[in-house]
């Protein structure tokens, strides 16, 4: 089974925070794809469906962004998911400017603390990550203060259709591989 993971923090606090563009695209997907989004189980809010032919596990690790390896590491373990072939974790990114995606194969948690501790429960760095642009904190600003912020409206609009184009870049890399998704969707904006 092919699992795709959204990052995010749970709770209404949290909800369209900068943080949770994971749980947007999963919102997204599952929507898209009418996969129910109401089973509870591995510490996280699960949907399974098929996506383009392919069975899915759609995931909200319901742990915070901190602990999200601990989710993320029991289903690779339950379901024996192969996560450099079968995961794709969907992620915010302060580096990128907002709206901007960036899918890679693999790769450090660059500083990002959720990603840190994915990498930990599995033991490798080798698993697809869409990383979504969510932009630099303002000078002065706590870097947790920033993250847990929602965006302003005037950004709002753009963010929307970057959730879109992830679920896209989603599909893709499920039908037609990472090396397509990085091709078509890392060279736009």
């Amino acid at each position: 089974m092919y699992v795709i993971a959204g990052l995010g923090n749970p709770g209404s606090r949290y909800e369209r925070t900068r943080h949770n563009v994971g749980f947007q695209v999963i919102d997204r997907l599952a929507a898209e794809y009418g996969i129910e989004m109401n089973q509870k189980k591995h510490r996280a809010l699960c949907g399974t469906g098929v996506i383009e032919g392919r069975k899915v596990l759609l995931m909200k690790p319901q742990t915070f962004m901190n602990l999200s390896g601990e989710s993320i590491g029991e289903v690779v373990d339950y379901y024996r998911t192969d996560p450099e072939e079968e995961l794709l974790v969907i992620y915010d990114d302060i580096a990128l400017d907002p709206g901007r995606l960036r899918i890679r194969k693999k790769g450090s948690a660059g500083g990002h603390n959720g990603m840190r501790n994915i990498i930990l429960h599995l033991g490798t760095q080798v698993f697809q990550r869409i990383r979504i642009g969510v932009g630099e904190k303002p000078e002065g600003y706590d870097l947790a203060d920033y993250v847990l912020s929602r965006f302003p409206e005037e950004e709002e609009k753009n963010m929307q259709e970057a959730y879109e184009r992830a679920a896209q870049a989603a599909v893709l890399i499920l039908t037609g591989g990472a090396d397509r998704a990085m091709n078509e969707f890392n060279q736009e904006r």
